[in-house]
């Protein structure tokens, strides 16, 4: 596979690149990695925040929209908001690490998840939709910050940890969606405890990471930036075909997914289904997608082309969305298998392009920070288009209809970024 953590590509330097880290700093770092639980623990609890507060929000739309007496379509902005500034967020999260260190931007990013999820709670709409740009914006510098973390910190198991830090996201929004029902009538019948109750994980999360923080303060600089070979031009990525492909097929993948969080449990409610059964159907998809992340990227990286599992994922995600179309109640359980192994397959194999198809490091980081940035933005569209066709139409046939034309459109960008070429 290219983009090997080899040569100039792995060199670390920090956020002041003109300031050498002192001798207090590297202490620091060596007595943070001399603790080999509390560096693994923070990462782990800050990932199972990076999803929570969007899967355990999907299975409660509908009673929240209804609660402030919303249409379908602006109760579709409850999921799309939070997902519009993951794109927005991605902007500012690199400026934020290089200016306050990684550290110190995720334990903000902590709090102010924490703080996000309960305003949503106040009986406001403003407050509702407020506390979503709060949960996007923080889950945003999460993504973002995080990788430079564990390449910085394990670069020997980065593989390794990116797979534990990927795990532990996954695993937080599957108990999240299981759990959000069942919590909700545990609590009192009421869906500002079941929301509100994954603030304190968000709150277990900062504390955990304060050591890492307090640490750390030695350090003149705390981000990881890869270095291009000497004389080398940085690549144009916003300028290149191949790149807008592999950006395109990201926010393809990402668009299908986002809508299946927003609105999956409310179509088979629609069918007939309890919610209770629907949130279980709806972490079993989340559950199931760890299938499809883990084994397309290891087959990707084994081949010179990827079109055949362009080919694979979309398949499966179009042959999930049509059984939603035919039988959506019945079927419930085998078309939320079929998605989850496409869904994350689809996401495995966007993220994997971003390596192949870049010739360096720096290109690389460069590509991931483009595609990141467009494909939430492009994700943020499907929840309130489907939202609003769903409440013109009265039914979820027109929706699901043009999210298989999104398929479609997926497996052609894919298929032109999966050429063995690079940006």
């Amino acid at each position: 596979m290219r983009g090997t953590e080899t040569g100039p590509a792995r060199e670390r330097v920090h956020a002041l690149p003109d300031y050498p880290p002192t001798p207090a700093g590297t202490a620091a770092r060596r007595a943070l990695l001399a603790h080999p639980v509390l560096l693994p623990a923070g990462i782990v609890l800050a990932s199972l925040n990076m999803r929570v507060a969007l899967a355990s929000v999907a299975p409660l739309v509908g009673e929240i929209a209804g609660a402030f007496g919303l249409s379908s379509t602006a109760g579709s902005l409850i999921t799309s908001i939070p997902v519009l500034f993951l794109g927005l967020g991605a902007l500012v999260a690199p400026w934020l690490g290089r200016r306050f260190g990684a550290e110190r931007t995720v334990l903000a990013a902590l709090l102010l998840l924490a703080g996000g999820i309960l305003l949503r709670l106040l009986p406001s709409v403003t407050a509702l939709y407020g506390g979503g740009v709060l949960v996007g914006t923080a889950i945003a510098l999460l993504n973002v910050l995080m990788p430079g973390l564990i390449k910085r910190d394990f670069p020997d198991r980065a593989a390794t940890m990116t797979s534990v830090y990927t795990g532990a996201m996954v695993a937080g929004a599957t108990v999240a969606a299981a759990a959000a029902v069942p919590l909700e009538e545990a609590l009192g019948g009421g869906w500002q405890g079941s929301l509100g109750s994954w603030s304190l994980l968000a709150v277990v999360a900062a504390v955990a990471w304060l050591p890492q923080v307090l640490i750390a303060r030695g350090r003149t600089g705390h981000e990881v930036r890869a270095v291009p070979a000497a004389g080398a031009a940085p690549v144009r990525v916003w300028r290149s075909a191949l790149a807008w492909q592999v950006t395109l097929f990201m926010g393809l993948q990402s668009l299908w997914s986002y809508v299946l969080i927003a609105w999956m449990p409310t179509i088979f409610t629609d069918h007939g289904m309890s919610r209770s059964e629907a949130g279980v159907v709806f972490a079993f998809n989340n559950l199931i997608q760890v299938a499809g992340a883990f084994a397309v990227p290891l087959l990707a990286g084994r081949r010179r082309s990827q079109r055949p599992l362009v080919v694979l994922v979309t398949t499966l995600v179009a042959a999930g969305y049509a059984g939603l179309l035919v039988a959506p109640a019945e079927g419930a359980w085998l078309w939320s298998a079929v998605l989850g192994v496409g869904q994350g397959g689809a996401l495995g194999l966007a993220l994997t392009l971003i390596v192949l198809r870049t010739k360096d490091a720096p290109t690389a980081a460069r590509l991931s920070g483009m595609a990141q940035t467009v494909g939430y933005l492009m994700a943020a569209v499907g929840p309130l288009a489907a939202g609003a066709l769903h409440q013109a139409t009265g039914s979820w046939t027109l929706p699901i209809s043009l999210v298989l034309g999104v398929c479609a459109a997926a497996a052609g960008v894919g298929l032109l970024a999966a050429r063995d070429r690079t940006v």
